[in-house]
């Protein structure tokens, strides 16, 4: 461990509980990778490498529906992991994952992985932790997507990536992420043009300001149109 990226790697949410023991054994059979924009880490498919954890940059997880639409599953930043469901199940990977600028992971190998919960299984209990919240999200992104208009989907949508990556400015908090217009439809099951039109009626109510592809939540936004 060292600095303050590796810290926030190690002492993510669900591994605060984890005894010294565990981190240091998870540290030593850890690898670091680099990863150059756009890189793909592994494709759907692909037999299950190990888990993962964003030290530096992001990586997108990309679903391809079957008509051929992409959609934006997830983005990872500093502190996240994922990948582990293949681990549990050792069933191939179910979609993409690719890097979004100059990234490292750190890559905790399968085979050693599995090996340290056998022995110590007391330990199962922290990694369900990722699996049980990352359903709760998928299960709260359906209900958003049957149940919630695009309006209301994206107004939330926006808040979620303003607490990961905003940035305070005079004006509000500005998202301090590129993400095109495109990518943020994809996140939420709708086309470039219904978002555009969304955040254009966001902005005259102002509760946004769009400048220059920048993206700023106004600090006395009135509530989301439902």
């Amino acid at each position: 461990m060292s600095g303050p990226q590796d810290d926030l790697i190690w002492s993510s949410q669900w591994l605060r509980d984890a005894p010294p023991e565990l981190l240091a054994k998870l540290t030593a059979l850890s690898r670091r990778r680099r990863l150059a924009d756009g890189a793909l880490l592994y494709a759907r498919g692909d037999a299950p490498e190990g888990l993962y954890g964003v030290v530096r940059g992001l990586i997108r997880i990309e679903l391809v529906a079957a008509d051929g639409r992409e959609l934006l599953g997830a983005l990872y930043s500093p502190g996240d992991w994922f990948g582990e469901m293949s681990l549990f199940d050792d069933r191939p990977r179910a979609v993409h994952a690719r890097a979004v600028g100059d990234t490292e992971i750190l890559l905790l190998p399968a085979a050693q992985f599995r090996a340290l919960l056998d022995a110590e299984p007391q330990w199962y209990r922290l990694f369900a932790r990722v699996l049980s919240e990352k359903l709760r999200l998928a299960i709260a992104a359906m209900e958003d997507i049957l149940l919630m208009p695009l309006s209301a989907r994206l107004a939330r949508r926006l808040a979620d990536l303003a607490r990961v990556y905003g940035r305070p400015v005079p004006d509000g908090t500005l998202i301090d992420l590129h993400l095109p217009q495109e990518d943020l439809g994809r996140m939420l099951g709708a086309t470039r043009q219904s978002v555009n039109k969304e955040l254009k009626a966001m902005e005259a109510a102002g509760q946004i300001l769009l400048q220059q592809g920048r993206l700023i939540l106004r600090n006395t936004a009135p509530a989301p149109r439902a």
